[in-house]
């Protein structure tokens, strides 16, 4: 099964530590990441969409994903 994440978060470290952290779980790059202000925080938002094919099993919506 091929599984889909949408990371996101503030733009600082952490947001760079939750996608490195993914890679280093299997998951793969998907696409461009995004750069958005968001007015109600006053702050800018990082996001980025990962990707990971997962042999033996079935996807289930209450699968936690990050745990994949």
């Amino acid at each position: 099964m091929k599984l889909y994440r949408f990371l996101s978060g503030p733009d600082d470290s952490s947001f760079c530590h939750k996608v490195t952290a993914a890679l280093n779980k299997g998951w793969e790059l998907s696409g461009s990441p995004t750069y958005a202000f968001d007015a109600a925080t006053g702050t800018m938002r990082c996001g980025q969409a990962v990707v990971k094919e997962v042999a033996g099993k079935d996807y289930h919506p209450d699968m936690k994903l990050g745990e994949q």
